[in-house]
């Protein structure tokens, strides 16, 4: 999800990979793994990209935590009732 987010917003600003690549000081091939979700996203990096972008960082910390979500549970088969269980648990924690 987020490198999907991440190549948007790039194409969208007319940016090329290298452009990018220099701003988050990484290599070419690291952000196009990136954008292809096949490496992850340095949780360091969104403040650089929010910048960037012009983009609003807290959406970008909410999908890096979805991908980090689902990478933690692609292969349980009790996922689904486990991220109920802790949303109800992160619900219950904020109403405090």
């Amino acid at each position: 999800m987020l490198g999907e987010k991440i190549k948007a917003l790039r194409e969208s600003k007319g940016l090329v990979q290298r452009e990018v690549a220099i701003e988050l000081g990484v290599d070419i091939a690291y952000l196009s793994r990136m954008e292809h979700s096949e490496k992850p996203v340095n949780r360091n990096h969104l403040k650089k990209l929010a910048i960037l972008f012009d983009f609003p960082e807290k959406e970008l910390r909410t999908l890096w935590l979805a991908d980090r979500l689902i990478d933690l549970s692609k292969d349980e088969p009790e996922a689904e009732q486990a991220l109920k269980v802790a949303r109800n648990e992160i619900v219950n924690k904020t109403r405090i």
